[in-house]
């Protein structure tokens, strides 16, 4: 496999799954389920550097004030992603944050178009539209616009788009991404631990252990995506990424005892399709670059 498609592919199954874990911090308040999430994953990511001893990128980004500003404004949309994502599954909204990962691969074919100049084949451009059919039927159904999946598409898409297009390595970047969150995140759980409504304060050790896993299990993930932007389109990045939200809608209703209408189902059937779709083209492009 190209070792693009499978590190996105990686990144998508694990996020796939992620419901599975933050439901075992239900009882955590989501915004205080983030701030563990940034220090835990900057405190995994300084010990991969330390081990490697990979500390030489820091001398050309504090020089660079632009380099600080975009890693700042990434860490932002990163933030702001995970606290939407994390609230909607410990609310009960997995169908709704799935909703969002299956809109993203059209902000991300859009954004590859419009600014990194991508053009994709007819065949990608066919499981676009398909896929677009699936999300405007499942907004249709809904009802209402679908602020839960728009802004989670929309916040992970310019994530996406700022990761592909910046100097810094998976790895660098998002060790300077969570340096900068961390003291926010650091003053906001000294505030909670001196109001004394800190979830951690007062937790077991399991709960513990599950927050203190935040780490690796946003690093590792986040790690992989990063890799995969670098070596693959966006337009690639887009419809991969169909396996995220087809997983958590599984999850959902399978699991998690949220329930989908037989109408509802045809648009994710839709979206589906466009998967199967692309999947084939790319075959075929391939077989036909070796012939």
């Amino acid at each position: 496999m190209h070792p693009g498609i499978a590190y996105a592919t990686a990144a998508y199954t694990a996020w796939g799954l992620f419901p599975l874990y933050f439901r075992q911090l239900a009882a955590v308040p989501a915004l205080e389920i983030i701030t563990h999430r940034t220090l835990w994953s900057l405190v995994f990511v300084a010990l991969v550097l330390l081990v490697r001893r990979q500390w030489a990128w820091l001398i050309p980004l504090a020089r660079q004030p632009r380099l600080v500003a975009a890693a700042a404004l990434s860490a932002l949309l990163l933030a702001t992603n995970w606290l939407i994502y994390v609230w909607a599954v410990n609310a009960g909204h997995v169908l709704d944050a799935s909703l969002g990962y299956f809109i993203l691969p059209l902000i991300n074919v859009a954004l590859g178009y419009a600014v990194l100049g991508e053009r994709p084949r007819r065949g990608q451009w066919l499981a676009v539209a398909l896929a677009a059919c699936g999300v405007l039927w499942l907004t249709w159904q809904a009802g209402r616009v679908p602020w839960i999946g728009l802004a989670i598409a929309l916040t992970f898409g310019g994530y996406g788009l700022l990761r592909k297009t910046a100097p810094l390595g998976a790895l660098e970047g998002l060790a300077a991404e969570t340096a900068l969150l961390a003291p926010l995140a650091v003053a906001l759980l000294a505030w909670w631990a001196w109001q004394g409504t800190a979830a951690w304060t007062h937790a077991g050790a399991t709960e513990l252990a599950w927050l203190v896993a935040a780490g690796p299990i946003t690093a590792v993930p986040l790690l992989w995506f990063a890799a995969g932007a670098r070596r693959v389109p966006l337009a690639t990045m887009g419809l991969l990424q169909y396996i995220s939200p087809s997983l958590q809608f599984l999850l959902g209703v399978g699991l998690l005892g949220e329930s989908v209408q037989p109408a509802r189902l045809a648009g994710f059937v839709l979206i589906w399709a466009a998967l199967a779709l692309f999947a084939l083209e790319g075959a075929w492009q391939r077989r036909a670059a070796a012939a």
